[in-house]
């Protein structure tokens, strides 16, 4: 049975419907088998920079802290039901410790979480996710440099970026691929595969898909994956690769009813993880 780590974190993101994912994470949480879960205690408060430049730093240094903790006494891979995407730095870098060989990240995403705290408009760690991953972020937020290698990173789906990211992206080794590559979902398993990575962490922000698909995310970009398009990558990515762990992280429902609605389409996405 897949085992489910449940991260309620809010105080990552830019959002004034930050708190929302709270919600979002409970009513993910509340169609899995109880037993296969694993809940993590966020913190209430919003935290302090802590002189790091990152929003509500202390809080999120705190739910690091309890995400490592709860991963260590789950049997991988594991999967973590967020919160928003910052929860999966400190599940990346749990894994990469682990120590079986290299570790590719497929980062699934309409936007490149590429910031640092001088670039980021906001100061939030969601938007600074992937950068942290690659040890470019703040002190005590990212993982060690090394631990993940940049050309070990697909970045798929994304189509909103800000020019800071743009130019970091030209001059980076990470692959990108934007929702039109992945009409062939054997593109992504052979990018996935060519990094010549061991094992693969697969993030899923549910903004990439497209806002037809989806109502409950805080930043909806147009033109975006449909679910089955996101499913079928994510399965020719495990055939090809082992799966080491994975998130859910993004989903904001406005409403318990319009959580509901868009369950389906979570499990399915959960089920292609599982």
């Amino acid at each position: 049975m897949a085992r489910f780590v449940v991260v309620p974190q809010w105080q990552g993101s830019p959002s004034s419907r930050a708190m929302a994912h709270v919600d979002g994470a409970e009513a993910i949480a509340g169609d899995l088998p109880r037993s296969a879960c694993t809940f993590v205690d966020v913190p209430l408060e919003a935290g302090e920079q802590l002189g790091t430049g990152v929003q509500r730093a202390s809080a999120l240094l705190r739910t690091r802290i309890a995400l490592s903790t709860a991963l260590a006494d789950v049997e991988p891979p594991a999967i973590v039901i967020g919160g928003d995407c910052s929860v999966s730095v400190g599940a990346i870098g749990h894994v990469a410790e682990a120590g079986e060989g290299p570790l590719a990240v497929l980062w699934f995403d309409a936007h490149a979480d590429l910031h640092t705290p001088e670039t980021s408009p906001s100061g939030a760690l969601a938007g600074m996710a992937l950068r942290s991953v690659l040890g470019e972020g703040a002190e005590g937020l990212s993982l060690a440099t090394g631990a993940v290698d940049p050309a070990h990173v697909v970045l798929a789906g994304v189509r909103m970026l800000d020019p800071e990211e743009d130019e970091h992206l030209a001059a980076s080794s990470l692959t990108t691929l934007a929702p039109s590559d992945l009409v062939d979902p054997q593109a992504l398993a052979e990018a996935v595969a060519a990094t010549g990575a061991r094992r693969v962490y697969i993030h899923v922000d549910l903004d990439v898909l497209d806002p037809a698909e989806i109502t409950g995310v805080s930043w909806a970009e147009p033109f975006g994956l449909t679910p089955a398009q996101l499913v079928a990558a994510i399965g020719a990515v495990r055939a090809r690769v082992p799966l080491a762990g994975a998130t859910i992280a993004g989903f904001t429902p406005r409403t318990p009813a319009a959580a509901v609605e868009d369950l389906g389409t979570i499990l399915r996405i959960i089920g292609a993880l599982a």
